[in-house]
């Protein structure tokens, strides 16, 4: 059978899986894929930080929390629809990104890391203490549910079925920058830094822009996330968050987009599978961590791109042998 067809096929069978996946599963199965396309959302930011311009984030809590309270918050109180609240949301974090990123972002190393963590910390203070605002310990509670062509999206089925296309789009638009003059200009940055300020590339500006990017699809994710769950706590926005969407762009690696959902898949389910072994499931969790970077030192991304390059490879010498036995038979 040709090449094509196998693939059309493969898409094919992963699409219907796909589709009729909530009809079969679980509702905690549907909870858990739904969980995963947010957090491959949010960790797709610092994927593209970590990946494309070799900064290490550990702030994208704060933003994905902003998105959560400023959408319930709008919502709640100020009688504002679900997508002006996310909007406004996404457009905040990026203004505190972008004032922030300036000074920031001027760091490097281990001295970036330790300042993004410090706001990560800060920004969970925050959330603690403006109780008029978050709830704080408390929390806040009847978060509206999306609606959307007509739809409540009020059950996790719906919102699956919602999410994920959510997800692909963010995807595409995701490739498409990193195919355009500015992904090239941000590996520029990346492999040569002194190189590209040479050739002009304004590497400043273009970590700080990164940065609100990566800000804004937190925000998002926070906003999604708010409307699923109904309630926001500060709990879901604190220091381990921001470890998780690291622990997601390392592990989904940087060659290959789809390594972000394979990334995230592993964060929300592995904790869940682990859990039967009571109190070691921690420490189980950090030596499967381990040995996943230790053995896929290019994270489940760069699985995929070593495995789609053999399958070329071994392609290739057919394509060849074929059209050599084809011009041998041509009299």
């Amino acid at each position: 059978m040709d090449n094509n067809k196998v693939k059309w096929i493969a898409v094919a069978v992963f699409v219907a899986a796909w589709a009729l996946l909530p009809s079969f599963g679980s509702r905690a199965t549907v909870d858990l894929l739904v969980f995963t396309a947010l957090y491959a959302i949010a960790g797709l930011g610092v994927s593209f930080l970590l990946g494309q311009c070799g900064i290490v984030s550990l702030a994208q809590s704060v933003f994905y929390g902003i998105g959560a309270y400023t959408t319930a918050y709008g919502c709640l109180h100020l009688g504002w629809s679900q997508p002006v609240a996310m909007a406004v949301g996404m457009a905040l974090s990026g203004i505190i990104a972008a004032v922030l990123g300036v000074p920031v972002l001027r760091l490097s190393g281990f001295f970036l890391a330790l300042a993004t963590l410090a706001l990560a910390i800060i920004g969970h203070t925050l959330f603690v203490e403006w109780e008029w605002i978050t709830g704080g310990t408390l929390g806040v509670g009847g978060i509206p549910p999306i609606r959307f062509l007509g739809w409540e999206l009020n059950t996790p089925q719906r919102f699956y079925y919602f999410v994920w296309p959510v997800l692909l789009i963010v995807f595409a638009l995701h490739y498409a920058l990193l195919r355009s003059r500015h992904g090239f200009a941000m590996r520029a940055m990346r492999d040569a830094p002194s190189a590209a300020l040479a050739l002009g590339v304004p590497t400043a500006t273009l970590k700080v822009q990164v940065f609100v990017l990566s800000a804004v699809l937190g925000s998002f994710a926070g906003s999604l996330f708010a409307h699923y769950v109904s309630f926001v706590s500060v709990d879901s926005f604190g220091v381990p968050q921001s470890i998780n969407f690291l622990l997601i762009a390392v592990l989904g690696g940087a060659k290959t987009i789809a390594g972000t959902v394979l990334g995230a898949l592993f964060v929300t389910v592995m904790p869940g599978l682990l859990s039967r072994f009571g109190d070691f499931h921690a420490v189980l969790f950090a030596l499967l961590l381990v040995l996943t970077v230790i053995f896929l030192p290019g994270g489940f991304g760069g699985l995929i791109h070593d495995l789609w390059r053999r399958h070329a490879g071994r392609r290739a010498p057919a394509k060849a042998a074929a059209a050599s036995a084809a011009d041998g038979a041509k009299p």
